[in-house]
C-alpha cells in the first residue's frame, strides 16, 4: 500500500527515440568535468540504495561499486573513505528532496497552502524513495556533520516560508525570533507522522493519509493565526 493517494496518470507526449550512435557521440563529446560529475552522481545514487536497503553499516565499498557499476579504484578517485562519501551523501541527496517539495508548493495561495502542499510532497517523495528515511535516522550517529547540515538547510527553508506568512499577516501571534523554534516543531511533527503511518503499513494497518493531513493542517492554521 502507498502513502500517496491515487492520482490520475499524467499523459506525456510520445519521445523520440534517439539512435544509439547518437547517445555514444553526444557521450564522447562530454568534458573531463562533466564526466567527473556523471560519475560523482552514480555513486552517490547506489550509496543511496545501498544504505537505504542496509543501512550505513551494510554499506561496504564493495556493495556501493557494484551498484553503481563502477570498479573500487575508482571511488578512491572520489572520496579517500567510506565515511568521506557518508559525510556528503545525506545533505546531497537532501537537496533532492528539498527540490522536489519546493516543485510541490508551486502556485501555493499562501503560507497555509504552502504547508499543506508541502506535507503531501513530502508524503509523495517518501513513498517515491523510501530509503530516505533511513539515511536520514541513522546519520544522526553515523554522519553527524551530514546531519547536521541537512537539518540546518531544512529549518532554513522554513523559517522563511514563516516569515513570509508573518510578514503577509497570516501569521500573527509568533514574533521572528520565535519562527526557528516553530520551525523545529513542525518539522519534528510532520517527520513522526510519516515515520508512524509508515510504521502502520508495515503492519498492515489501515492508514486515512487524508485525516492525518488534515488533523495536522488544522493545528497549523489555528496555532498560527
Amino acid at each position: 500500500m502507498n502513502l500517496t493517494m491515487n492520482k490520475k496518470p499524467v499523459e506525456s507526449a510520445e519521445q523520440p527515440v534517439v539512435p544509439l550512435k547518437a547517445v555514444v557521440r553526444q557521450r564522447k563529446r562530454l568534458s573531463k568535468e562533466a564526466r567527473s560529475e556523471e560519475v560523482r552522481k552514480t555513486i552517490f545514487a547506489a550509496a543511496a540504495e545501498v544504505v537505504g536497503e542496509r543501512g550505513y553499516a551494510d554499506a561496504s565499498i564493495s556493495r556501493i561499486t557494484d551498484v553503481a557499476g563502477i570498479a573500487q579504484g575508482t571511488f578512491y578517485l572520489y572520496f579517500e573513505s567510506r565515511q568521506a562519501l557518508f559525510d556528503e551523501l545525506l545533505p546531497t541527496i537532501g537537496q533532492e528532496m528539498l527540490e522536489y517539495l519546493r516543485q510541490g508548493v508551486a502556485g501555493a495561495k499562501d503560507v497555509f497552502d504552502v504547508e499543506e502542499r508541502a506535507f503531501r510532497a513530502l508524503f509523495e517523495y517518501i513513498d517515491r524513495r523510501p530509503g530516505f528515511s533511513r539515511i536520514l535516522r541513522e546519520a544522526e550517529f553515523v554522519a553527524p556533520a551530514a546531519y547536521e547540515k541537512h537539518y540546518k538547510r531544512l529549518c532554513e527553508r522554513y523559517m522563511d516560508s514563516l516569515e513570509r506568512g508573518v510578514q503577509s499577516g497570516q501569521i500573527r501571534h509568533f514574533s521572528h525570533n520565535e519562527l526557528e523554534t516553530v520551525a523545529n516543531m513542525l518539522i519534528a511533527a510532520r517527520a513522526y507522522l510519516l515515520y508512524d503511518a509508515r510504521r502502520k503499513i508495515r503492519n498492515g494497518e489501515p492508514v486515512e493519509l487524508e485525516e492525518i493531513i488534515q488533523t495536522y493542517m488544522k493545528l497549523v492554521r489555528k496555532g498560527l493565526r
